[in-house]
């Protein structure tokens, strides 16, 4: 039967709805939100207040890096107030003599780098042949003698006017300054080293005494003074591994580098082996960074672009054996991080705190690894973080 026979008295069949399918969420919308609302107060905070948090987090790494020497020296029947003043007077002294000693060395690397940039850019430009000159240097030589006769034109007009002409000299590019003004400065920066100092030295003096209030506080619960107690062993642990692998793989890529480029015959080799070794210390971008400025360093004493590859690939080379053979090897397997999550970390920390933030990133985020790996609510945070 049509639907135009149908009977229009009978009443209609309802249409039965198709069954919904509902998606059960395992964590609640509400509370997610507070956690949301939560992370973007602290984000906030850490921003607001990095002039506080940076001395802290500085300091708690060099703790953790001169603990065993303290506690060494502690075990010879001296004061931990002795001998953490020893510790630090000692790094101190043996910082600044080295600097005092490679200044020169370092004064002139910096200031010819703008000059190898120029160096070059002309060399691009001209693509190694300075006998052909390119369109483009014969418009520039066309543009300049342009300007010159307006100058020369505007000058007879002002010289029959009787006006005196006044020229203005931009001055010249100093990397030096241009770095000293971008930083923070030299009161800031003074007082900064002076607050890390003095938080170091109460730190490393005052030894374990702020581990057992904290796990005093924690409450009366047996259970959570261990889970307490594990979770400071862990962080102190993965640190420690983690200081002391850097501190060794910096050692090794600052003397592998300046054997490298003093066998090579570039300047300043000592220099360079410094460098590369503080720059190791920044995950992913300081190996960039010797490898671009050594290699216009040597583009311009060696005037060939062989050698600033052959330079910028040595220093490459030191970089990806040691972070990716000897470094792995010596990190342990509970220590070891997810890539993808610290690559975003070191991003995250690098917007959040600058220079900083690439340098105190990873350990940050192996310190919250460690507490999400013991605490059951966060357990899927140290999942993904690990490796």
């Amino acid at each position: 039967m049509n639907a135009q026979d149908k009977d229009p008295t009978e009443p209609a069949i309802p249409q039965r709805e198709p069954d919904r399918v509902l998606l059960h969420m395992p964590v609640d919308v509400r509370s997610a939100s507070l956690v949301v609302l939560a992370v973007l107060a602290t984000v906030f905070v850490l921003q607001w207040a990095q002039a506080v948090f940076i001395p802290l987090m500085v300091s708690l790494m060099l703790t953790y890096a001169l603990a065993p020497l303290v506690d060494r020296l502690e075990r010879w029947k001296i004061s931990r107030w002795i001998g953490a003043a020893a510790v630090l007077i000692a790094i101190g002294g043996g910082v600044g003599w080295t600097g005092y000693s490679l200044y020169g060395n370092a004064t002139a690397l910096v200031d010819s780098l703008p000059l190898a940039a120029q160096k070059l850019r002309l060399a691009m430009r001209s693509g190694n042949r300075p006998a052909d000159p390119s369109a483009i240097d014969t418009v520039q030589k066309a543009a300049a003698q342009l300007e010159q006769a307006a100058q020369e034109n505007s000058e007879k007009v002002a010289a029959r006017k009787g006006v005196a002409r006044v020229v203005i000299e931009r001055p010249a590019f100093n990397v030096r300054d241009y770095l000293w003004t971008g930083t923070v400065g030299l009161l800031n920066a003074a007082g900064q080293l002076t607050l890390i100092a003095f938080l170091t030295y109460f730190s490393l003096g005052s030894g374990d005494t702020f581990r057992r209030k904290l796990v005093k506080i924690t409450g009366p619960s047996l259970q959570k003074k261990k889970i307490t107690v594990h979770v400071l062993d862990d962080i102190t642990g993965h640190i420690e591994r983690y200081l002391l692998v850097q501190i060794f793989s910096s050692a090794l890529i600052g003397v592998a580098t300046g054997l490298a480029f003093w066998a090579i015959g570039l300047e300043n080799a000592a220099v360079w082996g410094i460098v590369a070794a503080v720059t190791n210390l920044i995950p992913y971008i300081g190996s960039v960074i010797v490898m671009a400025a050594a290699g216009l360093v040597a583009f311009l004493q060696f005037n060939s672009i062989q050698m600033a590859l052959l330079v910028g690939g040595t220093s490459l080379v030191i970089h990806t054996l040691v972070g990716n053979l000897l470094v792995p090897y010596l990190t342990s397997r509970s220590s070891r991080m997810n890539p993808v999550a610290v690559f975003v970390g070191v991003i995250f920390w690098g917007w959040l705190w600058g220079i900083w933030g690439l340098l105190l990133g990873i350990p940050i985020m192996m310190v919250v690894k460690s507490i999400c790996e013991r605490v059951e609510d966060l357990q899927p945070i140290g999942e993904l973080l690990g490796d």
